[in-house]
């Protein structure tokens, strides 16, 4: 069976290379509208950008009043701009927040109606560039074509998708990770965790995703302690960017899975950060997954080297989950209880929770078997 395989247009890694954006603008647009966070434009990141545009005589306009994860709202804020300004491209630079962003401006640039209108279809007719340039080592977004918006009257996070939203340039730079602080690293770090083990454990996966995938649950493992303990250190902070962007090639091919299904309903409800509900879900989720692809499970914790080809698959499967668990401890990844959720509002939208999660597509990637019903069991698991 024929499988196909999709990636960012251009791909740019290494040190120093947000300086090098200039190379990449050539023939793109007039006029690009910059999407990135305050702090990324406080840290004079963005002026690189800008200044890079001005030397080509191409002109911009910023998007910057944004907080937390995106919503609806904010694309029509950001899109109203691009359209009153005259954009014809688009520069993300930031977390996923600002990528997701520039890249529901895209779409809605080239489309009629409601973003929420776009749920579940498969969106087409992008006309305009983008160039994502992350500046953290998680969501992958910047070589995916994926983007997670959240619908503020109806309390969904979405998941989009569509070939076309897959970014025409990627330019990973490693520097621009080094001030993220321990809990955003922590965030972002498990959020590209999470993507490269349900990509290799997908019911979709092949063999160019398990390569990306394995590669990047090493340099995880390897690396995220690390980094999170040692912002500044230079080889943790360039193999992270390097496992994100492994990681984010990795899933955007064979999708995610029930960690990424369960995880958006619990944002979307109680505003916890994307790469954080992931974390608190992992344990139940794996643990269920584990049972319906024990040879898989194995296969990642003899790559970590948490078990040898002399041990039986079921106990090497079982050694990866109690590694799983040791590097969220190591993250201090909190319970829910510990985020200061209410057990029973948690428990009274378990429902609507379980409902969604499964609207979305990504449970049923699972290799094992699974319905609403064993969703609504596993997140009582989460908050007995």
């Amino acid at each position: 069976m024929a499988k196909e395989f999709i990636v960012p247009g251009k791909i740019v890694t290494g040190k120093g290379s947000l300086k090098e954006v200039g190379k990449y603008v050539d023939n793109f647009g007039e006029k690009a509208l910059i999407v990135c966070d305050q702090i990324t434009e406080k840290l004079g990141k963005v002026k690189i950008v800008t200044d890079a545009l001005s030397k080509k005589n191409i002109k911009y306009a910023i998007f910057d009043s944004f907080l937390g994860e995106p919503t609806n709202i904010m694309i029509d804020e950001a899109l109203s701009i691009y359209k009153k300004e005259n954009c014809d491209f688009l520069i993300g630079i930031g977390g996923g927040s600002a990528l997701d962003i520039m890249k529901a401006v895209a779409a809605m640039d080239a489309n009629p109606g409601k973003i929420s209108d776009y749920m579940g279809k498969e969106i087409s007719g992008i006309k305009a560039k983008m160039i994502a340039i992350p500046t953290t080592a998680g969501t992958g977004s910047e070589a995916t074509q994926f983007t997670i918006i959240s619908d503020v009257e109806s309390g969904v996070k979405m998941l989009l998708k569509g070939a076309q939203l897959i970014p025409d340039v990627a330019i990973i730079d490693p520097e621009l990770t080094f001030t993220l602080p321990p809990k955003m690293t922590a965030s972002t770090g498990l959020d590209a965790l999470t993507h490269a083990v349900e990509a290799y454990t997908s019911r979709k996966a092949q063999a160019l995703t398990d390569t990306l995938a394995i590669s990047a649950i090493k340099r995880i493992f390897n690396y995220l302690p690390l980094s999170y303990h040692d912002g500044g250190n230079d080889v943790a902070r360039t193999q992270m960017s390097i496992a994100a962007l492994e990681a984010g090639m990795a899933f955007n091919n064979s999708s995610v899975t029930l960690v990424h299904g369960m995880s958006r309903p619990i944002g979307a409800l109680f505003h916890v950060p994307h790469g954080i509900s992931n974390a608190m879900l992992l344990g139940v989720c794996l643990d269920y997954a584990k049972e319906g692809a024990k040879d898989r499970f194995a296969d990642m914790a003899r790559a970590i080297g948490a078990a040898t080809d002399e041990d039986s698959d079921d106990k090497a499967a079982d050694a990866f989950m109690v590694q799983i668990r040791k590097i969220c401890d190591v993250c201090q990844i909190p319970t829910l209880e510990g985020y200061g959720i209410n057990r029973e509002e948690f428990h009274a939208s378990i429902d609507k929770m379980a409902e969604d999660a499964m609207i979305s597509g990504s449970p049923s990637n699972t290799i094992r078997e699974l319905d609403a019903e064993v969703l609504k069991g596993l997140y009582r698991k989460m908050y007995p």
